[in-house]
């Protein structure tokens, strides 16, 4: 059995620590409330989060980094993406040999653009780093806590890492995959928040499934199109961190990007919203990241488009329906090339 760091005491990295226990591995949760850390090894619960769910002993709370960090096999990282850089140095920092880095946070760095593995890399030392995996796909904390049926994908450049994580997670209750395509496994674990904000500002708008469904397949259908500009394999978008997690997180009350935007259609600004949510809206951050990585790449993505301009330049959410709802008539597949050779390919524009 392994001895595994846990950084991020929220609810998702809580009930990753929770799948790990189970497992049998050793897990040393860090946070960086010393109340928190205190209630969760004296009461057995992270009462914040997730109150009704009971911890077993071989989970250890620390709020200090380097205790942490000690005598660990691995570090698995659940923390939003605008902390991971500062947590990464402090990492760095505290390691004298070679770990697994793991990381199950899902988003992209605005101005940089760059993926979480790819932050991992420029902030630990390849001498520090065994290998870095990426943990993604449809997951709500929530249910994983209940130990219900769920499926997910350990995606690496270096395969070998990926099976190792593989079996460190898997069990009857949690299934893991393994995907080599690391980029494309980031680039929908990221995106796929934009579009459930999407999804829940048209239902806080009032409309219906017809308009969910509409979202959910452009949405993918944008995605797609920014993952293979970067070289990323269609087939990923298809899978558990493409098509699965976008159903996950465009359809759940557990989805906090789904909250946000259902917030907003109802009228809230993004200060309100990010205020009463008193969480993390990993979407909101991302679609700005999106936006200026689609101009950059020369990518069409309209529903990123008009979502950045709600959330970042006050537009209208009626207003931003109205301009996706009047744009060109257009072909429903002619700007995914998906190699030579395939019939979609051949449609005329």
């Amino acid at each position: 059995m392994s001895t595994i760091a846990v950084l991020g005491s929220g609810s998702w990295g809580t009930a990753l620590s929770l799948v790990l226990a189970d497992n049998q591995h050793d897990v040393k949760l860090w946070g960086r409330s010393k109340e928190q850390i205190d209630t969760i090894n004296n009461e057995r619960k992270n009462s914040r989060y997730l109150p009704d769910v009971s911890l077993p002993e071989n989970i250890i709370a620390f709020s200090r980094l380097e205790e942490a960090l000690e005598g660990v096999d691995a570090v698995l990282i659940v923390v939003p993406t605008k902390a991971m850089r500062d947590v990464l140095k402090s990492v760095n920092d505290c390691l004298n040999q070679p770990v697994l880095i793991i990381h199950a946070s899902k988003g992209i760095e605005p101005e940089t653009h760059l993926r979480i593995s790819q932050i991992i890399e420029e902030e630990i030392l390849e001498e520090n780093r065994a290998g870095v995996v990426a943990l993604s796909g449809p997951s709500h904390a929530e249910e994983v806590c209940l130990r219900q049926p769920t499926t997910v994908t350990a995606s690496s450049n270096d395969m070998p890492m990926a099976e190792k994580v593989q079996d460190l997670f898997m069990n009857r209750h949690f299934r893991v995959y393994t995907n080599p395509d690391l980029l494309g496994v980031e680039i929908g674990g990221a995106l796929k928040n934009i579009i459930a904000i999407g999804t829940g500002l048209t239902s806080g708008l009032g409309f219906g499934d017809n308009a969910k469904a509409a979202l959910m397949t452009r949405g993918l259908a944008e995605i797609t199109r920014l993952g293979l500009k970067q070289g990323a394999s269609p087939l990923t978008f298809a899978g558990l961190s493409g098509l699965g997690d976008l159903i996950v997180t465009c359809t759940s009350v557990h989805s906090r990007n789904w909250r946000a935007g259902h917030m907003l259609g109802k009228g809230k600004s993004v200060d309100e919203v990010e205020r009463e949510m008193g969480m993390v809206v990993e979407g909101i951050r991302t679609t700005k990241a999106a936006f200026q990585l689609a101009e950059q790449l020369g990518v069409d993505m309209p529903i990123t488009t008009e979502l950045y301009k709600v959330l970042f330049h006050g537009k209208p959410v009626e207003e931003a329906v109205s301009e996706l709802m009047g744009r060109v008539k257009k072909h429903e597949v002619e700007d995914l090339n998906l190699g030579d050779g395939d019939p979609l390919n051949e449609l005329e524009p």
